[in-house]
């Protein structure tokens, strides 16, 4: 099999067009994601003349040949190394294309904006952190300007297990208008048996992807009646006034680049926690014929 046809971002007459015009916006901004089998003719060529230039140092003066070995290693240590960000690179760009919607606009995302993603997430190596970061591209690609450069650089100081304990709070998100995670009672045995606590929370406060306050967050327009949303799950709610009323949303609130990460961070629904929240607005609950 050619090293062409290995690659599945080489073969574009397989793609749909948003893919296309991905794979084309990202070459112009980085070079050469669709044809990585360069890297290895380069990093051929760039041995043999190193090896080259290593043998005629040796030749020249004996003194040379520690210098010209270590040049020779650094040569190849860069090789290596550029050939594993390309690695990464083109994983992370296939792994966003199966998202890309049919009306994706790839080709209006900023360059900047591209050159700064893959200048981040070129040393991500790990299969879930890439599915991350690719999520992030195909979103971008389908709406440019749905995530800053703020969230891709704080993208690229999170670590797998911040990610791993962000996607376990947005276990607890309800749809409000935006997600909210509803943490009522940080010491509560739902929570806390979950990873979520004080200690994690501040954690989450400190990178930057949540508010967390003592006396609470609270909701203060809503209207008579107003449905909410766990996952796919409503709750219907009944205030008291007719308009401006109050909802009590807990302790937690997320920052505007966790609002843009909960979507895409693949959490899942606790068991029993709908209970529980409807538990906690039981006043709000209007009455069952």
């Amino acid at each position: 099999m050619s090293k062409e046809a290995s690659n599945p971002l080489i073969d574009l007459s397989e793609l749909s067009k948003p893919a296309v015009v991905l794979v084309e916006k990202i070459s112009e901004g980085i070079g050469g994601i669709a044809a990585p089998w360069q890297i290895e003719r380069v990093a051929k060529a760039k041995i043999e003349a190193a090896h080259s230039a290593a043998e005629i140092a040796r030749i020249e003066a004996h003194s040379e040949i520690e210098v010209a070995d270590l040049r020779q290693r650094a040569e190849q240590r860069r090789i290596e190394e550029d050939t594993r960000h390309q690695k990464n690179m083109e994983d992370i760009t296939a792994k966003a294309i199966p998202h890309l919607n049919e009306d994706a606009k790839p080709d209006a995302m900023e360059d900047d904006w591209v050159t700064n993603f893959f200048d981040k997430s070129r040393i991500v190596s790990d299969s879930e952190m890439q599915s991350l970061w690719s999520r992030v591209l195909a979103g971008e690609a389908n709406v440019p300007g749905t995530y800053s450069k703020r969230t891709v650089n704080l993208l690229s100081d999170l670590d797998k297990s911040d990610a791993e304990l962000f996607t376990k709070l947005c276990g607890f998100g309800w749809m409000i208008g935006d997600v909210v995670p509803l943490v009522f009672d940080i010491r509560a045995e739902i929570y806390n048996r979950h990873g979520i606590n004080l200690s994690t929370l501040s954690h989450l406060e400190s990178i930057g992807l949540v508010r967390v306050d003592n006396p609470g967050f609270q909701r203060s327009d809503l209207p008579k009646k107003c449905v909410v949303h766990y996952y796919d799950e409503p709750l219907s709610l009944e205030m008291p006034n007719d308009a401006n009323n109050v909802l009590s949303l807990g302790h937690v609130f997320l920052t505007k680049i966790g609002q843009e990460l909960a979507p895409i961070c693949r959490s899942t629904p606790v068991d029993g926690f709908y209970e529980y929240v409807r538990d906690q607005w039981r006043e709000f609950l209007p009455e069952v014929s």
